[in-house]
């Protein structure tokens, strides 16, 4: 639990305004979807008669990465990484205009809600300093919404203890 505490309490020192994290709870979400459907039309390869495609290959990737950092998030992030998939696939026989005029759209409004969250922060996104921010953001919403929810209260306490209290 270490690493996890140690990645999302690094995350959430960027993130201690409740308006940017409630504004994350939506833009994160939003940019990963987007960057599903995007990433859902090309085809890297067949397998089993099954079309791989990019979007697989970096969910299965980041759901084998969350579960080696915590079990239960990790289980849980790989099952909304599934469904996003799932919606994403619906997306790739749409005309290539409304294809892309979705991934994009979504992708862009994503962004627009981060940067205001992060204005109400008053402070830059946690990846412009540390890369692998764009890795723990969507951790780090699973993560608020199981807080909320009054769920992994001992994470919850250790990253408040490394990070602050949020405001």
């Amino acid at each position: 639990m270490n690493k996890l505490v140690d990645l999302l309490a690094q995350y959430a020192s960027y993130h201690r305004d409740r308006r940017n994290i409630m504004t994350h709870l939506v833009g994160i979400p939003l940019i990963v979807l987007s960057l599903m459907v995007l990433l859902a039309r090309p085809t890297l390869f067949t397998l089993g008669g099954v079309a791989i495609n990019p979007g697989m290959v970096i969910a299965m990737a980041l759901a084998l990465y969350y579960l080696k950092l915590d079990l239960r998030m990790g289980a849980v992030m790989a099952v909304v990484l599934a469904l996003g998939l799932d919606v994403a696939l619906y997306t790739a026989p749409l005309a290539t205009g409304a294809w892309l005029g979705l991934g994009l759209g979504l992708f862009v409004l994503g962004w627009i809600i981060q940067f205001l969250g992060h204005h109400y922060e008053g402070r830059k996104p946690a990846f412009v300093d540390d890369i692998i921010g764009l890795i723990i953001g969507p951790l780090f919403v699973l993560a608020e919404v199981a807080f909320l929810l009054g769920l992994r209260k001992d994470v919850e306490a250790a990253i408040e203890q490394k990070a602050g209290s949020v405001r």
